[in-house]
């Protein structure tokens, strides 16, 4: 079995990194300053994260200045994968970020308007590089809506049908946002991670709800997810990422395990 990663998320505004809950949005006061995302990376990649996630939740054509400024300055100095998303509307909007340090581009709003976006990122770059994340929110007993805009926008697209598009389009991930899980810590929707999990052939990042470690496992094993996305309980000092680590392999988990080389710096031991 592939070990499972444990990825750190920070939503930038104005250079710093918020949070909110339930898509709390920045114009109506719903979010709440965290700190620096270049100083949250650093502590973040010596705790042993796997991924490093940065959305620009606020995207212009003046801030994406910024977010090139934040992922040269945590690229020079970190050893994780870099994936950045937030208004990346063109494969130059993509070649911008990637050049400045970005392992990975996440699309979301801009592919549902043009999906031909996923295709031209993969063709581009591979399609290791492109990410899709869906926002998604219940609507019924059984069924869930994408979502975008932050999640303002019902878009008419059913979540399974619309990640299965978007991995046949070149997607090589999924990120599955949960909104109303968002910032509450009551844990995943273990639901929708399973339906979508099995019906793609590509990697599926679970997010929204993490609170607890039992809460990471769950949506590892139950809802098949392969990494788990957080952001309160990290920022907050709640949980540290090498100990959600132990805790899944305590588990039976499989993870990637950090050890120190001889002149200090972090190792993956499987990679």
């Amino acid at each position: 079995m592939l070990a499972k990663r444990v990825i750190p998320c920070l939503d930038v505004h104005d250079r710093q990194v918020t949070r909110g809950v339930q898509f709390g949005r920045a114009e109506s006061g719903g979010l709440r300053a965290v700190g620096d995302p270049v100083a949250l990376a650093i502590e973040y990649d010596a705790q042993g994260a796997d991924e490093m996630v940065f959305f620009d939740i606020t995207a212009s054509a003046h801030r994406r200045a910024t977010m090139v400024d934040v992922m040269e300055q945590v690229a020079a100095r970190c050893f994780m994968p870099l994936t950045v998303g937030g208004g990346l509307r063109s494969v130059e909007d993509m070649r911008l970020m990637l050049h400045a340090g970005a392992d990975k581009v996440s699309v979301n709003s801009a592919a549902l308007e043009d999906p031909t976006l996923i295709r031209a990122g993969a063709e581009k770059f591979g399609s290791q590089c492109v990410v899709v994340s869906i926002d998604a929110r219940r609507v019924g007993r059984d069924a869930w809506a994408v979502y975008s805009h932050g999640g303002r926008l019902a878009t008419g697209r059913e979540v399974v049908a619309w990640a299965r598009e978007a991995v046949a389009l070149g997607a090589g991930e999924i990120v599955l946002n949960s909104i109303d899980a968002d910032g509450t810590k009551a844990g995943y929707d273990l639901e929708i991670t399973r339906r979508v999990s099995e019906a793609v052939g590509v990697p599926v990042v679970a997010s929204g709800g993490a609170g607890r470690l039992e809460h990471m496992a769950q949506v590892l094993q139950e809802g098949r997810a392969d990494a788990v996305l957080a952001a309160s309980v990290f920022h907050f000092g709640e949980l540290a990422v090498d100990d959600v680590k132990a805790f899944l392999a305590s588990r039976g988990i499989p993870v990637r395990r950090r050890t120190a080389e001889p002149g200090g710096s972090p190792s993956g031991e499987d990679r």
